[in-house]
């Protein structure tokens, strides 16, 4: 009898030891993006929140957030169909008008949390908002305030909540490399000319979801990022 309980404490002890493996080698299980609460969502600037951390380090949000202009001239409606494409090999975002290539950025794709890959589309379009999530154990903890220029988007297979989206980090200046958990960050002034291009059409407002008459604009994303 004791060699069987012996065994058992042993293949338990066992299985422990490879959860915790697990857990601590592939963070992104425990250190995701924080889920979507929608009650919260403005679009709006905080002028009281002046403080961000990222990976648990304090660091001060740019006072020139608020005042950052896109000086784009009015390209008026157009017809041709727009697409956003990620290519996660060589950390980069294209924008493209029918088959001509609009913009060509540098981008940092997930590093503490994978970044989907498939065919996703933008629900909703935010001048600003607040993210929060990864692990304090970790040290991956991040809580950013008036992050700009934010598009979330969605597929059958992430829902909208989940919280992936495209957005401005001014948290790093390391684009080109894999700096997130899970979203796309980008330039805050190239952010800012994306977001201003990519449907839907904010219509001047803070916020504005996607809907049948004003559709968000698709993304693909593909590749695999490279090794950290």
């Amino acid at each position: 009898m004791n060699k069987v309980n012996n065994k058992h404490i042993s293949l338990f002890i066992v299985n422990l030891l490879m959860v915790t493996w697990i857990f601590v080698l592939t963070p992104w299980i425990i250190s995701p993006n924080a889920n979507i609460n929608f009650e919260n969502i403005n679009g709006n600037y905080e002028a009281n929140k002046q403080v961000a951390i990222f990976n648990n380090e304090y660091i001060q949000v740019p006072s020139s957030l608020a005042q950052e202009k896109t000086n784009l001239p009015v390209l008026g409606q157009t017809t041709i169909p727009k697409r956003i494409e990620v290519d996660l090999t060589n950390q980069r975002l294209y924008a493209y008008e029918g088959n001509i290539l609009v913009y060509n950025f540098l981008i940092s794709s997930g590093k503490w949390g994978k970044t989907p890959t498939g065919v996703f589309r933008i629900w909703i379009k935010l001048r600003y908002t607040k993210m929060e999530g990864g692990s304090k154990t970790l040290g991956t903890y991040y809580n950013l305030p008036n992050v700009p220029y934010t598009m979330f988007f969605y597929n059958n297979n992430v829902p909208k909540y989940v919280g992936y989206g495209i957005h401005a980090a001014y948290w790093h200046n390391n684009f080109g490399h894999p700096m997130s958990h899970g979203c796309i960050h980008m330039k805050t002034e190239e952010a800012g000319l994306l977001y201003d291009w990519a449907l839907p059409d904010t219509k001047g407002k803070s916020v504005i979801h996607a809907s049948e008459n004003n559709p968000g604009t698709e993304i693909f994303i593909y590749g695999n990022p490279p090794t950290v």
